[in-house]
């Protein structure tokens, strides 16, 4: 299975970074850190965590409130969304193939 990270999931790890990097650089290093066990953790068991929508599973980011949202299928495991825990679900949902 091929690891597969959309352009939305990119553009709020990228976004979350930058906020990070505002408060301290080695603060968002620890973030993009964590961000990088949390994509290896999946490549290497994507289907260790729980499923919470239809085909969506979710990692929480250790020491950070972020998750990974992201789908699994025979090909591919596919990244869908990096949301703030306090975010609304809506904003991932609507990603939902």
């Amino acid at each position: 299975m091929s690891l597969v990270v959309q352009p939305d999931a990119e553009t709020e790890i990228t976004n979350a970074a930058l906020w990070y990097h505002e408060q301290s650089s080695a603060i968002r290093d620890s973030f993009l850190t964590a961000v990088d066990q949390a994509l290896q953790a999946i490549e290497q068991r994507p289907l260790l965590y729980q499923r919470i929508y239809k085909q969506v599973r979710r990692l929480v980011l250790r020491e950070f409130p972020y998750a990974l949202f992201y789908t699994v299928s025979s090909q591919d495991v596919v990244v869908i969304a990096c949301l703030h825990c306090s975010r609304d679900p809506k904003l991932w949902r609507k990603r939902v193939p």
